[in-house]
């Protein structure tokens, strides 16, 4: 996963705002071994109250990492629901934002191979657990930040599948 990171998501800029967290050290890689839904939902609840306890200058972010549980990306997709309920649950909704990653992640209307899904496809099904006031102050710095989804596939195209499997990321 740090390789995906190191190579992909900062190498590549798909997300302007990975490379400051990471050199200083502010990413929380946790791998759970939960093998069913309820175990991930635990572990998430577990890792959302770690986050909201810790302080951002310490952990800013979470990778929630479940290889393996949720490895369908229909099955994922529909976890994101359990997911975003336990925010509300934990009255977090507003303080946490949880974006997605899946090998086989596929945007609705492309085709599963379409280059552009690969801005979201990661070595294994990931939870990233951002916080709110972190992506605030990142977005507030960044010009134009509307525009980062379109430069990302753009990217994605121009390096394209061959260009992309020669990264060497793991699961890719």
């Amino acid at each position: 996963m740090q390789t995906w990171l190191e190579k992909a998501v900062i190498g590549l800029n798909l997300c302007p705002f990975a490379k400051a967290v990471h050199v200083k050290k502010q990413i929380r890689f946790s791998v759970t071994s939960a093998a069913t839904e309820e175990q991930l939902l635990r572990d998430l609840i577990g890792e959302l109250k770690f986050l909201v306890k810790t302080a951002a200058n310490e952990v800013d972010t979470t990778l929630l990492i479940h290889p393996e549980v949720m490895t369908d990306f229909l099955d994922y997709n529909d976890f994101l629901q359990t997911a975003e309920a336990a925010l509300l649950e934990l009255k977090l909704d507003g303080v946490i934002q949880i974006a997605s990653f899946h090998p086989r992640y596929q945007f609705a209307g492309t085709d599963v191979d379409d280059i552009s899904n690969y801005t979201n496809r990661s070595p294994y099904p990931t939870l990233h657990l951002l916080r709110e006031d972190s992506v605030t102050r990142a977005v507030d710095s960044f010009p134009d930040v509307d525009s980062i989804p379109e430069k990302n596939i753009a990217a994605m195209k121009a390096l394209g599948l061959i260009g992309w499997k020669k990264l060497g990321i793991p699961g890719s």
